[in-house]
């Protein structure tokens, strides 16, 4: 069995399989689930923030760089968690497969980071299209999975912690010896084979050798086209779904499921009025919109919405997707609405949508949102009387909020003790 675990190894070993490039696709990786994970932290506690926490207004496009960066960063995982599996795949058949209990912790946690990264990039991306071919829940799966992979991420850096400084840069110990060099900066024409069967040389054409001594031909693929593959696959994925994201890339964008420019008044529509089951109610006659502050309530028509001063804005459409765009807004001031009902400026409100269910019917709204002067019940947007599909007869739109708490068919507003 030994046997065949080292002859499996040598004829899985190539030049890009090497300690050096699995730091260097580990550095990258790492950096991008990094940003993942912060990222993810701000848009959750923005949809369940705890009673403390007070969140910035400004940039009003805060949240629409914030996700677009979560998602984009995760869609680049893909590509780099398989060059990263690619270089360390005959680890996998190493022996003796457990040589102790820090091997063992060092084997578990790299076991359990693959496992649960590559089913967290997968729901991911599966959420940006909003398909659910599963039984659990999409945000607590995700939320918890995410400090999985955070946790086991750090057991493994811990563990490899040596090894990742001995071939942290191109000058260092390990990777000097990797080239060949030998103290003094000279590299030999040839090594000795090395103890687990890789075929030793690199990438600078030096002789190939198994385990037994026999000459072996140089592996297919060179380390200068690994590099360029890793590095043509993440920029091709970003360059091609990121444009949903940033205007700048949106020329680009072939493969996300949003596109700019599209759906009613030029804005694409992610929940439609049909799927929230609001056909009838949003366009009912007696239609009103309730705005309450403990014993005082108002109901507003939608003619007496628009009979107020009317102001215009322009905010993005943000949502967790990671898809967004700019739109101008009108409508009535939210601060001028809580003034009616004597609202104070410290006290949020709870937002309710004539949605029939959902997990984003009744939302709240911190003080820092409902008092900013930029933050609407919109009546148009981008020119046109809101469509069903955007909210009609009355939706929210505030600065840097995401999608999914830009309440679409408002019922009512009541301030919050």
């Amino acid at each position: 069995m030994r046997r065949l675990l080292a002859l499996t190894q040598q004829a899985l070993a190539a030049p890009p399989r090497n300690p050096r490039m699995a730091v260097v696709i580990g550095r990258l990786l790492a950096i991008a689930f990094l940003l993942c994970f912060g990222t993810g932290l701000y848009s959750h506690f923005l949809q369940e923030p705890e009673p403390w926490m007070r969140f910035s207004t400004v940039p009003a496009q805060l949240y629409q760089v914030t996700q677009g960066i979560h998602i984009t960063a995760g869609i680049a995982c893909f590509p780099l968690i398989l060059g990263k599996l690619y270089t360390i795949y005959p680890q996998l058949f190493q022996t003796p497969p457990v040589k102790g209990p820090l091997h063992l912790l060092e084997r578990a946690s790299i076991a359990l980071f693959v496992g649960a990264s590559l089913v967290q990039i997968t729901i991911g991306l599966l959420n940006t299209y909003q398909w659910y071919p599963w039984n659990f829940g999409f945000r607590q799966v995700h939320w918890a999975l995410s400090f999985v992979v955070i946790g086991s991420l750090a057991i493994h850096i811990a563990v490899k912690l040596p090894m990742i400084t001995r071939f942290w840069t191109r000058n260092s110990e390990g990777t000097r010896e990797l080239r060949g060099e030998t103290a003094d900066g000279e590299t030999p024409t040839e090594k000795t084979p090395d103890a687990v069967g890789t075929p030793v040389g690199g990438v600078t054409g030096r002789v190939f050798r198994w385990i037994d001594g026999s000459p072996a031909a140089e592996p297919a693929v060179s380390r200068r086209g690994f590099v360029t593959a890793v590095g043509v696959s993440t920029a091709t994925v970003v360059a091609l779904t990121a444009g949903q994201s940033f205007a700048a890339l949106s020329p680009f964008n072939i493969f996300a499921p949003r596109v700019k420019g599209t759906g009613p008044a030029g804005l694409p529509v992610n929940r439609t009025a049909k799927a929230a089951q609001v056909l009838d109610t949003a366009v009912a006659p007696d239609w009103s919109l309730t705005i309450a502050n403990g014993s005082r309530t108002i109901s507003m028509s939608r003619a007496e919405l628009l009979a107020l001063p009317q102001t215009t804005v322009d905010l993005p459409i943000s949502c967790v997707e990671g898809w967004s765009q700019m739109a101008t807004w009108k409508g009535v001031r939210l601060r001028d609405l809580l003034d009616r009902v004597g609202a104070d400026t410290s006290q949020g409100l709870k937002l309710t949508s004539l949605e029939k269910k959902g997990g984003y019917r009744v939302t709240q709204m911190g003080p820092e949102y409902a008092f900013d002067a930029s933050t609407l019940v919109a009546l148009e947007v981008n020119g046109e009387t809101l469509d069903i599909d955007h909210g009609y007869p009355a939706r929210m739109i505030a600065p840097g909020r995401p999608g999914v708490l830009q309440t679409k068919w408002l019922s009512s507003l009541e301030v919050e003790a």
